[in-house]
């Protein structure tokens, strides 16, 4: 058995994650304690007036909220009579036997799971001290459930599961659905895959890789305590790319595909990925010699085995895009394949050939005017009289080609084999009378 404890500040919205699940039909709330109705019976209002009514006996706590999940081994054959016992022994054993509780079953993974919901606050006031409690009072009440309701101790599947992954040949991994399959093992074999296979230099390079396999490496929010220090968590995605499931710390991987791990791999990935870049230009700009949209790009690219991932912000707008070569293994930010492939010149480059058709139309009149003026201009013979010259355009055209018709001339006499082969004009072979001076 595995247990993990997140606090929070929000009753109602742990309460709704898990009352979603419910709606959704992947998850049965099983149990309840400390309630003044049978659990059946219990609606939403009834079990978050409750809990609020609790943690109101001390306003000047703020993270309030306690979520718990109990993950079971394959192995366990646990009914729903059994899952609420192990529920209240292990909150009798850290010290929230006496604490409102919910239970809830979920449905939505490949291994059967529960989750608890309560709040820290005591009928006194005051607060159950959580400091190192999933150290401490956790690990102690996880060994002794093992022992009495003879579950799968946590340290042999731990064990087990790192040497199976050790042997398992590297396949190909699927994406990940949550639900369908165990959400570490699954995390565990696109990490294998990835990690050590693609050449990329950031956290972003990667995740754009992950993506495709439905997995995002999170270092939390800028300010959180996980980003603070440094951490790393890695979670599943759902269709829509949004975070679901309970994440997991990235050193609980046997492999231990930490923050440091991953930065220590960037100046040799930037090494190697050099000689790709090349195929992944010369693949953008064929695919821009047409006017195409970024959909319209973006499959293209996938044909030639390049995921194009967009970086968008919250209203739609793309400030970023990597390139992820599926056939050499390569990931490349925009900019570091040059300017014109950023997210801001991409932009422009399909805005452009977008627009190029419409403007060929609005000229064609002008065109088709300047064909017919050439014409003109080529064959002023066929010029009719009647039509008037405009002033300006071919009557000064004209004069002008006939004062180029002599230069022309003057420099064909000018060449010397010309002037061989040629006959010469009588007046130009007349030659000067030589004046002969008389002497005195």
């Amino acid at each position: 058995m595995v247990a993990r404890i997140i606090k929070g500040s929000s009753l109602s919205n742990t309460l709704n994650y898990n009352e979603h699940k419910v709606q959704q039909g992947v998850a049965e709330c099983i149990h309840s304690a400390n309630y003044a109705k049978d659990t059946e019976k219990l609606n939403f209002f009834d079990k978050l007036r409750r809990l609020e009514h609790q943690a109101a006996l001390n306003e000047n706590v703020k993270a309030n909220s306690i979520h718990i999940s109990l993950n079971f081994d394959g192995a366990d054959q646990l009914n729903k009579e059994k899952l609420a016992a192990i529920a209240d022994t292990y909150m009798q054993q850290i010290g929230f036997g006496n604490q409102p509780y919910l239970v809830y079953e979920h449905k939505d993974a490949g291994h059967k799971h529960i989750h608890i919901v309560s709040t820290n606050i005591q009928q006194n006031g005051r607060r159950i001290d959580m400091n190192n409690i999933g150290r401490n009072q956790s690990e102690n009440a996880r060994k002794a459930i093992e022992q009495e309701f003879k579950l799968v101790p946590a340290e042999s599947h731990k064990q087990d599961q790192k040497q199976q992954l050790k042997k398992q040949l590297v396949v190909t991994p699927k994406r990940v659905e949550y639900g369908k399959t165990e959400t570490k093992r699954a995390i565990q074999n696109v990490l294998d895959y990835v990690i050590r296979r693609y050449k990329y230099t950031s956290l972003p390079e990667l995740n754009a890789v992950l993506k495709q396999y439905n997995v995002m490496a999170d270092p939390g929010k800028e300010g959180s305590r996980i980003n603070k220090n440094g951490g790393l968590v890695y979670r599943v995605l759902d269709a829509n790319g949004s975070k679901i499931g309970v994440p997991i710390k990235a050193s609980a991987f046997y492999n231990k595909p930490t923050l440091k791990t991953l930065e220590q791999l960037y100046p040799k990935n930037e090494v190697l990925r050099q000689g790709f870049k090349i195929r992944v230009k010369n693949s953008i700009d064929l695919a821009l010699l047409k006017p195409v949209s970024i959909p319209d790009l973006k499959e293209l690219l996938r044909k030639e085995g390049i995921a194009m991932e967009l970086r968008q912000n919250d209203k739609g707008l793309i400030y970023g895009i990597t390139y992820v070569d599926r056939r050499n293994q390569c990931v490349f930010n925009g900019s570091d394949l040059g300017k014109q492939y950023s997210a801001k010149a991409i932009q422009e480059r399909c805005l452009r050939q977008a627009q190029l058709p419409v403007q060929i139309e609005k000229l064609q009149p002008k065109i088709q005017q300047k064909s017919n003026y050439q014409s003109l201009k080529n064959n002023p013979k066929h010029h009719s009289k009647d039509t008037p010259l405009k002033s300006g355009t071919l009557e000064e055209d004209l004069k002008l080609q006939g004062l180029q018709k002599a230069a022309d001339l003057l420099t064909t006499l000018m060449k010397p084999e010309q002037v061989e082969n040629q006959a010469m004009p009588e007046w130009l072979k007349l030659k000067k009378k030589k004046k002969h001076r008389h002497r005195l």
